[in-house]
């Protein structure tokens, strides 16, 4: 067992070290975990570094922290940790748990039982800024080197600074989440913060998996006249396939707002591209055949349909519907301010438009609305059924 105290990281990519470390995280079962891919240098992002942090004595004693970097690009075998995440006596920290769960599942298929998302309990808190780096100065006086967060993590072997920035972004979380825990007892938010939590962890984020990417998912999108949008995706799945066959971010193909100019413009020859300042020589060079294609293309294109989730809500919502919605709306918003807290941590406009629709007119009915858990329905629901029956 590793029981030594360092500054240093222990580096995990072989069997021994790896049995070495579970024998130490099933000892204590208390762990703090964040993930790195490497999404800015690849269209599949992979996980590329697992760390974790638990004690290497007393857990009372934060000196005693123990930081692993698990390396998966060299040792894969990794499901004995998989049993300890979904052990439901184990605790699991996170920061801003949501996308390293996601891809705990996805590339793993690992679960997690038990978490605390340090994040979140700020943001319950209602912490002005919930940001890890912003956190781990206010609080510990440490200053992360933020040129890491666009570094290449699947690049090998990892770099001193590297090392270092992952190694921080797990070794404080024990030490935060101590601070949150006694925060959140002292303001009487430790059940919501417990109910929140779980949420965030039962949810199977494999679905996003099977969401089909489109032009809607660029911001940029929302302000290009309807009439240009067959070009526009016509050059976004040239884009598309072409960061497939490179295996690039697709911004790395060419950036978003050259799309909308080139949809805009259309331009018809390789003589015109060059007068759009969006694109560079070398992309003209290399891409001008395929973009001209695909504006020809694009032409006659039947104009994609603009989906649900782009619409006003006044577009798709009945009279009646809509001025419930706006009045649970403006609850939200008077309730998270008496809070101290950002109005979706009292609930999404998703979730209230749930009650707007089905207007529950029971504790029982508002319970089969899956993001209303008990703690929330105490608290909130005379409210929400009051305000569902708005005429």
């Amino acid at each position: 067992m590793i029981t030594h105290r360092s500054s240093n990281p222990n580096l995990i990519y072989t069997a021994p070290a790896f049995a070495q470390m579970m024998e130490q995280l099933w000892t204590h079962k208390t762990i703090a975990l964040d993930t790195e891919s490497d999404s800015l240098f690849s269209y599949y992002p992979k996980v590329c570094l697992i760390q974790i942090s638990t004690f290497a004595g007393p857990e009372s004693d934060p000196d005693t922290v123990v930081d692993f970097l698990i390396d998966p690009l060299r040792f894969t075998e990794l499901a004995p940790l998989g049993q300890l995440l979904a052990d439901p006596t184990s605790t699991v920290i996170i920061h801003a748990a949501e996308n390293d769960i996601y891809l705990l599942q996805r590339e793993f298929n690992f679960n997690v039982a038990n978490l605390f998302d340090t994040q979140l309990a700020a943001r319950i808190l209602g912490w002005p800024r919930a940001g890890l780096a912003a956190i781990l100065e206010e609080q510990f006086g440490v200053v992360s080197n933020k040129k890491m967060q666009r570094t290449n993590w699947g690049k090998r072997p990892l770099t001193p600074e590297q090392i270092a920035y992952a190694q921080m972004d797990t070794h404080y979380l024990f030490a935060l989440r101590q601070r949150e825990i006694e925060e959140l007892h002292t303001r009487d938010r430790w059940e919501e913060a417990q109910e929140a939590f779980a949420q965030v962890a039962s949810v199977d984020y494999r679905a996003r998996v099977a969401n089909e990417r489109s032009i809607w998912q660029m911001k940029e999108t929302r302000g290009v006249p309807h009439a240009e949008l067959g070009v526009l995706e016509a050059l976004w799945l040239w884009r598309e396939q072409e960061a497939q066959n490179q295996d690039r971010p697709p911004f790395k193909i060419v950036n978003n707002q050259a799309l909308i100019d080139l949809a805009h413009r259309q331009p018809q020859s390789i003589n015109q591209l060059h007068d759009l300042h969006s694109l560079s020589a070398s992309e003209i060079q290399r891409y001008g055949a395929a973009i001209s294609q695909a504006i020809r293309e694009g032409k006659s294109r039947p104009l994609p349909t603009l989906p649900e989730s782009t619409r006003r809500y006044e577009q798709w919502l009945d009279k009646a519907t809509l001025e419930r919605f706006d009045v649970l709306r403006q609850w939200r918003s008077n309730t998270a301010a008496n809070r101290g807290v950002a109005p979706e941590i009292v609930f999404t406009n998703e979730v209230l438009l749930e009650v707007a629709k089905r207007q529950p007119r029971t504790m029982e009915e508002l319970r089969q609305i899956e993001a209303i858990g008990p703690w929330k329905a105490k608290t909130y629901g005379p409210d929400l059924l009051r305000f569902a029956q708005a005429k």
